[in-house]
């Protein structure tokens, strides 16, 4: 095999191409390619072992003000842009994938990779949980997140206002990314999927028919299509444009592909290790200290602009396509009110928003604004002053105040616990010069996540992929804010009942400061499991890995040779 190409999600294509990488010599490919829209240092690691890097937009993005909730209209317009350009990214990667001599594609979970390959008559491999055609059409499910009108004045909910997208504005838009789904020849399934709508028949799109809007849960006929084994597609195969010659379909289960801890995670001296680089002083390292993980990852997290512009959670491209013109493209119609043009990059010039009622302030990245609501703040200090309400702008983007001198004792459980907080600076923390809280410590950029995550008593976060994977991995309990607008949640949720500990903490809870007791709980239950983690053999799903990249470098390899023979054999025929 001449080379090996990942387009898409960053952690698991760079623990996956890893793998490929460390095959032997006569099964290795001889290039492996990463494209991506996120950052480079994002595959240091496969990076290391031979990966070759390119950036490039290759699939369109959810918007995320915060790390839980989704703009629905922004989201639209994201999607009407990119489609817009679509034609352009197209010829653009058929090109590269020309120019460079990929023998096959593994994308996750971008279609665009898959299209391309169909039309370079190359071989190619959806490797995902859930796939964007789902994601997009369960913006138009009735669930509607809002906050909560306890917790936050008058003003913020109508910013936030959340209306269900009309499914004849996303049908067009959804079809065609379904389409280029369907262009993959072969699905890896990964732990905690959803419906895969191209090579399943059932469920069938639009995703927002697959939750109950009551139970905010699937169908259970949904769940039971989940739990099914199926390892051929039921949806008919797209023949390749020449030759006419088409792949079989098939479907391969995958264990969890996540990025290995460093072996001595569970020693002292690598605790110490990991511990002492966030700089948690010597006399909390021991083993009677627990460690609360704080973490909202997949968001860059900025002081809002005066202007409250906000970009999308991943970085888009900076790559100028020839021929691609920016201007409002053809598409379903949508009302004059709900008109989004996609968000523009976020200012980097800090705003100094009002200050809460309180002296002490926590900022905790990826949510809003705490408020003390009427009722709510288990201390009351007479005779204090009314809260200041902060501006809708400041509120609406402003990463999390939560405070301290009313709500710290319910924030971690006990003066036994730590919590380190991932994605935010320390400069960015120290607001108008306050220190961090007591027992409060942020973690550098740089920090790799599967050691922390191994080391971790609890994490609390939002329920993506990785954070997931990892804490499955590491059987590290969770607690986790819902995010009610990504479908994606719903497999990932299966996932950790299934196989760890999962903690559902009410986001007025999260925004309040009432943190302990779930953590109390899930720390509780996840207990044994993680001391038997620590004690027994570890290698079960790395040996499980190495397997699927075999089984996957052997499909590509005979596939690739059966479509240049009958691209060949058409060749000949025409003469």
């Amino acid at each position: 095999m001449h080379v090996f190409l990942g387009y898409g999600h960053a952690t698991r294509v760079s623990a996956f191409a890893r793998t490929i990488l460390s095959l032997s010599t006569e099964r290795r490919p001889i290039a492996v390619h990463i494209v991506s829209s996120a950052p480079e240092h994002v595959f240091a690691d496969s990076i290391g072992q031979g990966a070759r890097y390119r950036h490039a937009e290759i699939d369109p993005v959810i918007v995320q003000p915060l790390a839980y909730q989704v703009d629905r209209r922004k989201s639209l317009a994201v999607l009407k842009s990119f489609l817009g350009k679509k034609q352009a990214l197209l010829e653009r990667e058929t090109r590269w994938l020309h120019e460079v001599g990929v023998t096959v594609v593994l994308s996750d979970a971008a279609f665009l990779g898959c299209l391309a390959a169909k039309v370079a008559q190359i071989p190619s491999i959806l490797v995902t949980n859930f796939s964007f055609d789902s994601v997009y059409s369960y913006l138009a499910t009735s669930i509607v997140d809002s906050p909560d009108t306890n917790l936050h004045p008058d003003g913020f909910e109508s910013l936030l206002d959340d209306e269900p997208i009309p499914l004849d504005h996303l049908e067009p838009l959804v079809k065609e990314m379904h389409s280029g789904y369907r262009c993959a020849d072969l699905l890896v399934l990964l732990p905690g999927s959803i419906p895969i709508p191209s090579f399943f028949g059932y469920p069938s799109l639009p995703a927002s028919t697959w939750v109950d809007c009551e139970t905010k849960r699937f169908y259970p006929d949904i769940v039971n299509a989940l739990v099914r084994k199926m390892e051929n597609s039921d949806i008919t195969p797209i023949p390749f444009p020449t030759s006419g010659y088409t792949i079989p379909r098939k479907v391969i289960p995958a264990p969890l592909l996540v990025r290995d801890p460093s072996p001595d995670w569970c020693t002292f001296e690598g605790r110490s290790r990991i511990l002492t680089q966030i700089g948690i002083p010597a006399e909390r390292q021991g083993f009677d200290t627990k460690v609360l993980v704080v973490s909202f990852g997949g968001q860059h997290f900025h002081q809002p602009s005066r202007s409250g512009s906000r970009a999308d959670s991943r970085s888009s491209s900076r790559e100028k396509l020839p021929g691609v013109v920016h201007s409002k493209e053809p598409g379903p119609s949508f009302p004059a009110t709900t008109q989004q043009s996609q968000p523009s990059p976020p200012s980097l010039t800090p705003s100094n928003p009002p200050r809460l009622a309180t002296e002490s302030h926590i900022w905790v990245p990826g949510a809003p604004p705490a408020y003390k609501g009427v009722g709510l703040s288990p201390v009351t200090t007479p005779g204090s002053p009314p809260t200041r309400l902060v501006s809708v702008e400041t509120a609406y983007f402003d990463s999390m105040n939560a405070v301290i001198s009313d709500y710290e004792p319910r924030l971690l459980p006990d003066e036994s616990w730590i919590a380190v907080v991932c994605g935010v600076s320390k400069e960015k923390w120290l607001m108008q010069g306050e220190d961090l809280p007591d027992r409060f410590y942020v973690a550098p950029k740089d920090i790799y996540m599967p050691d922390l995550t191994s080391i971790a008593d609890v994490l609390l976060g939002k329920l993506g992929y990785g954070t997931v994977s990892e804490c499955v991995d590491a059987c590290t309990p969770c607690v986790y804010v819902s995010r009610p607008l990504f479908v994606e949640e719903h497999g990932l949720r299966l996932l950790l009942e299934r196989e760890g500990v999962g903690v559902e903490l009410a986001r007025s809870s999260y925004e309040a400061g009432d943190w302990a007791s779930a953590i109390s709980e899930a720390f509780s239950r996840g207990k044994p499991m993680k001391e038997r983690k620590q004690i027994r053999d570890c290698c079960d799903r790395a040996n499980q890995t190495l397997r699927l990249a075999k089984d996957v470098i052997d499909w590509a390899t005979d596939c690739s040779r059966n479509v240049r023979a009958a691209a060949e054999s058409h060749s000949l025929g025409d003469k």
